[in-house]
């Protein structure tokens, strides 16, 4: 996992936002080949849009052959995207279980998310994958915790009874089977959430640290929200970032998933359904690792380095350490006298 850490909540935003734009100039889509996200809703997304949304309209971007799994539409009204292309979660369907099913069949049929978007909550959850959710699920109707009512009140006035209790969300294994996921954390109350999700343990109870077991996740931050993290996590993650830069090594996915797979089983009878060719989109988990910068590939050290040799030990005792001649003769029984306390006592010293 990658942690970017920014001053504040306007450059990380920036950040991300530059990045979703160079992975999809990288990739190139095309009507049959596009590039595949997944968006959330939520305020810790809102600069990103802005951003993305001013660099779209300055002709930097374009979202034509972009496939979007998504929780609300905002984004799209500002962008063109074919509509077609939006895919959202009905949470008004008859049949939710239904609605879930379809959601998570769609996205197999435009072979996987290329690149999944999210934030997380106060308490952790990534989605609406609420503290003890298993990190195995996937899309369906899920319980919002009291902190999460709270927190999307301010899109309903202020007025918690009118926040929704229920609601429909991609799961933890959805999420995970993206071939990027980059999550933004901003504000200093996501400072613990942060903590436990980086130098803590994969534990339900804050779904992000999940992002431990994804072979290309990567979180970024303002410097507020690092503030539950220990100082030398932080130093550590912003040297990376230094002797990256200055080495000019890029911190980036294998290459492979930056330009896609080619077109290798496609499914006639559900691409048909989106009108799309699905390609193959093979996990580069197990792909070797090399870093190639400007034609320049990294070899390994031809000396192996050298470690000190540890001492055989054989057991003895504490005997066996002393030499015969330094030894004390031992006694027998037959050696030993014994006397009385009052042989030792000369005559004249005895008190009458």
């Amino acid at each position: 996992m990658r942690l970017v850490i920014r001053d504040e909540k306007l450059a990380a935003s920036g950040y991300v936002a530059q990045y979703i734009i160079d992975r999809i100039h990288k990739f190139a889509p095309t009507e049959s080949r596009p590039f595949v996200v997944g968006l959330p809703t939520g305020s810790s997304p809102v600069l990103i849009y802005k951003a993305l949304v001013a660099r779209h309209r300055a002709g930097d971007i374009t979202f034509k052959h972009v496939v979007t799994f998504n929780m609300l539409d905002i984004f799209f009204s500002h962008v063109v995207v074919q509509p077609d292309n939006i895919h959202i979660l009905n949470g008004n369907a008859l049949d939710l279980e239904g609605e879930c099913g379809a959601y998570e069949a769609k996205i197999k049929a435009v072979g996987g998310i290329d690149l999944f978007l999210g934030g997380i909550g106060a308490d952790g959850h990534i989605a609406f994958n609420e503290p003890g959710s298993s990190l195995a699920s996937r899309t369906r109707v899920k319980t919002m915790a009291f902190d999460t009512v709270i927190a999307n009140s301010s899109f309903f006035g202020g007025d918690m009874e009118l926040v929704p209790k229920m609601a429909l969300t991609v799961g933890v294994q959805t999420i995970l089977e993206a071939r990027e996921v980059i999550i933004i954390v901003t504000g200093a109350q996501k400072a613990l959430a942060l903590q436990k999700c980086i130098e803590g343990g994969v534990n339900h109870m804050y779904t992000l640290s999940a992002l431990q077991l994804h072979p290309h996740s990567m979180v970024v931050c303002e410097e507020n929200a690092t503030l539950e993290l220990q100082v030398k996590t932080v130093k550590y993650f912003k040297s990376i970032e230094k002797v990256s830069k200055e080495f000019g090594i890029a911190q980036t996915i294998p290459i492979s998933i930056q330009l896609g797979s080619p077109v290798t089983d496609a499914n006639p009878a559900e691409s048909a359904v989106l009108g799309k060719d699905t390609r193959s989109r093979q996990d580069s988990a197990n792909e070797d690792f090399a870093a190639v910068v400007e034609g320049i590939r990294l070899a390994p050290p031809t000396k192996p380095s050298l470690r000190a040799v540890t001492p055989e030990l054989f057991p003895d005792n504490m005997a066996s350490r002393v030499s015969p001649t330094s030894r004390s003769p031992s006694l027998g029984p037959e050696d030993r006298s014994f006397d009385r306390m009052g042989s030792r006592i000369s005559s004249g010293n005895v008190l009458a």
